[in-house]
């Protein structure tokens, strides 16, 4: 009798192919067929896991986000000065988009089309909006630039922080889980995820300090 393949996909592992898909057509522009196509299984074996591409679409979000929300509930996030509290979840924000980059990257993309992508937007802003208040309480302090206006800052911010999604492009033995910890940068050498927190770092905080 002939064998029946069977379906060797988890949830997991069809979700990490979706985002693939939707980070590279984009969700509009994905079909149930194109994840079918991607996955090499059947449109069916797709909704055996899920209800459709917007489940994958929330599940892929969610992952990021929970990721992004847990930075701001580390002990070094919650204690001490709100500068040093602002630079411990800038550093752990890159790395975060470092480590799960496929999933921010289609948090970022996110344009509000679906429940699901306004539901992420509005969550955005409220991860945006604790930093802004981070920003704040640090430069009452006195520890940052008062001539800099907060939400400005902030979002400068976060302007270099999204935009590495853009640039960065670990290869396969260099990616921030390998051995190694390097990715290529445009001149050809290896930088690890670290090196680039603390780049972004040392960038943003050389014009916000006062000292």
């Amino acid at each position: 009798m002939p064998t029946v393949k069977r379906d060797t996909y988890t949830p997991d592992s069809l979700l990490s192919v979706a985002v693939r898909v939707f980070n590279e057509r984009g969700y509009d522009g994905t079909s149930m067929e194109h994840l079918s196509q991607a996955a090499g299984i059947s449109k069916s074996s797709i909704y055996h896991h899920v209800r459709g591409k917007e489940e994958l679409l929330r599940r892929g979000i969610s992952r990021a986000l929970d990721e992004l929300f847990a930075v701001l509930e580390e002990p070094r996030a919650r204690e001490g000065r709100a500068v040093e509290r602002l630079e411990h979840v800038t550093r752990r924000t890159v790395e975060v988009l470092l480590a799960e980059l496929p999933y921010v990257t289609l948090l970022l993309r996110v344009r509000g089309n679906t429940e699901t992508e306004i539901w992420a937007m509005s969550r955005r802003r409220e991860f945006d909006q604790r930093v802004a208040e981070l920003v704040k309480q640090a430069a009452a302090d006195g520890d940052l630039r008062a001539d800099v206006d907060a939400r400005l800052a902030t979002r400068l911010l976060f302007g270099m922080i999204n935009s590495i999604a853009e640039w960065y492009r670990p290869e396969r033995a260099g990616h921030p889980g390998a051995a190694d910890g390097t990715t290529p940068e445009a001149g050809g050498t290896g930088t690890s995820s670290a090196e680039v927190a603390e780049a972004v770092v040392r960038t943003a905080f050389a014009g916000l300090r006062t000292g």
